[in-house]
């Protein structure tokens, strides 16, 4: 029997492509693509787990108020290397100091969820926590990766999808939260706020 899909609109509050397409692997094609722009500066003493939370849900009220009819997901990606919240990579000089510091370690990639629905009496959160290992990294290795270019907007500066895979020697947890969405818990989310996915 085929599932009724509802008739509220469904909207992504990210630009992301990558979180785009973990969608589709659900068979979900947002009605819309709404990035919030909002401060994602880190609060003074704010931990990575916070940090990660706050500004999903953020980004998810945000967005809200512009489609108030709609189902809203927004999400947040922060890479930490024990209390240090990596930037998303800008420049060379970023990817090369984020790259330095996951070179032989294990980090923590923390993606915060935030689902708003209407008439909802509160946001449905999560907070996901994928542990990972990367090799340690030769110099050549770095500089091959940075000429990618593949590091640029990413947060700690890599793409598990990409080339980026072969420096993890560990992963433990969500794979798809490392890309920029844990599937699992949206689909179970999405399925708590009565939409069922197709």
């Amino acid at each position: 029997m085929q599932v009724q899909r509802p008739a509220q609109r469904f909207v992504l509050a990210s630009a992301s492509p990558r979180r785009l397409d973990l969608l589709r692997q659900l068979g979900l094609v947002p009605d819309a693509v709404d990035p919030a722009d909002i401060d994602e500066s880190p609060l003074p003493r704010e931990l990575p787990p916070q940090h990660a939370a706050r500004l999903a849900l953020a980004k998810a009220r945000a967005v809200a108020e512009r489609h108030p009819d709609a189902v809203v997901l927004a999400a947040d990606t922060v890479v930490a290397c024990g209390r240090r919240i990596l930037p998303k990579a800008e420049t060379e000089s970023q990817a090369r100091s984020c790259l330095g510091l996951l070179s032989g370690r294990r980090h923590r990639v923390l993606g915060g969820v935030a689902l708003l629905a209407p008439g909802a009496e509160r946001p449905i959160e999560r907070l996901v926590r994928t542990d990972v290992t990367f090799k340690p990294l030769s110099h050549e290795e770095t500089e091959s990766y940075i000429a990618s270019g593949e590091w640029h907007g990413k947060a700690g500066g890599y793409a598990i999808q990409g080339r980026a895979a072969a420096y993890v020697r560990w992963i433990g947890g969500s794979y798809s939260n490392v890309v920029g969405l844990p599937l699992f818990e949206v689909a179970g989310m999405l399925r708590g706020a009565g939409f069922p996915l197709p």
